[in-house]
């Protein structure tokens, strides 16, 4: 009895492991980042408004950044087409970048 008591358990414990490891909550999906996927889209974001706010023309605070697998989307308003083109060319610059939507107006 101990003995199948012992096995039970650790067929549990083995089952909550993989589960833990590899759940749902891990996997990313085409609608859904997986938790790495998330952490280098924050690091990207990051980056982006960094090289945007240190470009000397393209310095700018209105401008969003948000990032979803690698792909970085700019929106808000700016003052002339060549700050959103700096705007896009900063962002692009950015390691790990794939892609960037420019949706940005022009006040």
């Amino acid at each position: 009895m101990e003995k199948a008591n012992l096995i039970k358990r650790f067929f549990v414990a083995l089952f909550l492991v993989a589960w833990i490891a590899g759940g749902p909550g891990c996997a990313g999906s085409s609608q859904h980042e997986s938790t790495g996927e998330y952490m280098d889209d924050s690091i990207i974001t990051t980056k982006v408004k960094a090289a945007i706010f240190n470009d000397p023309v393209a310095k700018v605070l209105q401008v969003k950044v948000e990032t979803f697998k690698g792909v970085v989307q700019l929106s808000g308003f700016v003052d002339s087409p060549e700050v959103a083109a700096r705007a896009v060319e900063a962002a692009r610059s950015v390691g790990g970048v794939k892609e960037v939507i420019n949706k940005m107006s022009v006040k």
